[in-house]
């Protein structure tokens, strides 16, 4: 996208300020006006952009000159995006651009929504949309033209079948603590708070199914759990919705035993972009496994919004661990500690979790949580079984350690202990920012298979030393996914652009070593690129094919994926 066109997230805003940037930005109007030819990537010979700009625009019906000069230099960003060759796909993308005029929404569809809601459920201040415009990534707040809080799965149905008809996009928010921009409203439209929607049903301890709704956290689940006798362990650190989780396919420290949501969603309901619900393995099911026909509910999860809005996730609950152990201990070299991680799983130990941390984030760690670890790369492990299981599992963990040079367990055998040690883990983020006060963050995401782990990790630690950046390093190398928190200064356009290529760098170098460019965060607005390459032209053609038959007015979180 044209680095220097106003984004998005200026979508909504009227008045001199947006005046000002418009009148800024008449030169990017005048460089596009040239004829520039769209057929090395269109087979549209002849045509240009100013042919494709003005074909569009004229399409629309502006109240004023404000908002066609807004809506244009929208058009001028997208037509840029398509030109540099990110959207190769001519149909697909005048379907994207045809968008609806922008600026504030009309006032019947208002109406309409608070028709269904109620007007106390209904805001279009800027400071609550504005709130629900960004998430904790780097991405730039853009805040979504209006927010609405249905109260049942009923009331969203209609409310997107009221976008549906206006043609104004529909941005699904939970907790908002997503790191890949899944939230900002790039096309401005109405965000779909679904955090009051929060009750847990259909529990069944002997089938280890339940079903919650959007506004239920993972936190608040085990509380209602505690004295079943059972848990839901997918725990990606922060306290999110277990439908958004499910929405953007999140895993965590416990992923290496237990899975991602992708192993333990069993049935999704879904409100689709019309404001028809799906039960993607029909209504009330929840069976172990199943035969038929294709797996509608693999699609959604992972699916980030741009299919449909998850309003009720059924899900596989686990049996609670008899014991429970962990423990922390030192390398002497990054090498070592991954190596360990290879070998404890080749072994075959159940851990329940294996963490790694380099020496900066340890020192992080211990300064933000008050802990008092060898800085050095080091390993957080945990155990699940009986007392008898876990005494044999902790032998095999140990030999292995000290094989690879590793220090002699410290151990955190009670509950508020190994509290201590997983919060300080999952603090990691917040301690990596404290490095530097002001600062702003991007935590990368790759995946590779666990036997190339030792590689890119070494490869990684010397990538950062020699850019110049500072970037912890932790993981889940359980599974062969790790992140570096980047840590920068918003201020410093250099720094930016020294952490955007580094992190392009790592996820091509995951990708050349058969992994993934994003293991649990998503893909957001900031890895559509890399979906490209690690897919392929077919497969990226396929998943637009599959977005334009169950959201054919791309409505549904536009802007995000694809």
């Amino acid at each position: 996208m044209c680095q220097q066109c106003p984004s998005a997230m200026y979508i909504g805003q009227t008045g001199q300020s947006l005046r000002k940037r418009i009148n800024g930005h008449k030169s990017d109007i005048r460089n596009h006006n040239t004829q520039k030819p769209v057929g090395e990537h269109f087979n549209l010979s002849g045509h240009s952009m100013t042919d494709l700009r003005v074909a569009i625009l004229q399409q629309k019906n502006f109240k004023n000159r404000l908002q066609r000069e807004t809506a244009e230099l929208e058009l001028i960003c997208k037509l840029d995006t398509i030109n540099s060759g990110l959207n190769k796909d001519w149909e697909w993308s005048l379907q994207t651009l045809n968008l609806s005029p922008l600026g504030q929404l009309p006032g019947e569809l208002v109406e309409a929504l608070r028709a269904v809601v109620g007007s106390q459920n209904v805001s279009t201040a800027l400071a609550v949309r504005e709130q629900h415009g960004r998430d904790e990534s780097m991405h730039r707040c853009s805040p979504p033209d209006a927010v609405v809080w249905p109260q049942d799965v009923e009331q969203v149905s209609k409310l997107a079948g009221i976008c549906y008809s206006h043609s104004v996009p529909i941005i699904p928010f939970s907790t908002g603590t997503g790191l890949e921009g899944g939230i900002t409203a790039v096309r401005g439209g109405v965000c779909f708070n679904l955090t009051r929607m929060d009750r847990i049903t259909a529990l069944s301890t002997e089938d280890f199914t339940v079903a919650v709704e959007p506004g239920v956290t993972r936190k608040a689940l085990n509380s209602y759990l505690r004295d079943t006798g059972l848990w839901f362990p997918v725990d990606p650190g922060a306290d999110a919705s277990l439908c958004g989780m499910a929405a953007t396919s999140a895993s965590g420290t416990n992923a290496v035993r237990y899975g991602t949501m992708r192993h333990n969603v069993i049935n999704l309901q879904v409100v689709l972009a019309d404001g028809r619900v799906l039960h993607t393995a029909g209504r009330g099911r929840h069976f172990r496994k199943s035969a038929a026909g294709y797996n509608l509910t693999g699609l959604f999860v992972g699916s980030e919004g741009t299919l449909g809005l998850i309003t009720q996730a059924t899900l596989r609950l686990h049996g609670s661990p008899e014991a429970t152990v962990a423990a922390v201990c030192a390398f002497p070299s990054v090498h070592a500690a991954v190596g360990c991680t290879v070998q404890v799983l080749q072994a075959g130990i159940p851990m329940a979790r294996i963490e790694f941390l380099d020496d900066v984030m340890m020192a992080a760690c211990n300064r933000f949580s008050g802990l008092s670890y060898t800085v050095s790369p080091t390993l957080f492990l945990e155990f699940h079984g009986s007392p008898g299981s876990l005494e044999e599992q902790v032998r095999q963990a140990e030999e292995i350690v000290q094989l690879n040079g590793g220090s002699d367990f410290a151990w955190a055998r009670d509950l508020e202990a190994r509290n201590k040690l997983w919060a300080a883990r999952h603090n990691a983020w917040y301690a990596a920012l404290a490095l530097r006060p002001g600062s702003k963050g991007y935590s990368t995401d790759v995946c590779v298979p666990i036997s190339r782990l030792p590689h890119i990790v070494g490869e990684t630690h010397r990538d950062l030393q020699e850019s110049g950046l500072t970037g912890p390093i932790v993981g889940h190398v359980g599974d062969g996914n790790f992140h570096c928190l980047l840590v920068f200064d918003p201020a410093d356009l250099a720094e930016i652009q020294r952490v955007k290529e580094f992190a392009t760098r790592l996820a091509r170098q995951a990708l050349a070593l058969d992994g993934t460019c994003t293991g649990e965060h998503g893909i957001g607005l900031g890895k559509r690129h890399l979906l490209r390459e690690e897919i392929g032209e077919l497969g990226l053609t396929i998943m637009r094919q599959i977005k334009a038959t169950l959201d054919p007015k791309n409505l549904m979180n536009p802007g995000k994926v694809l």
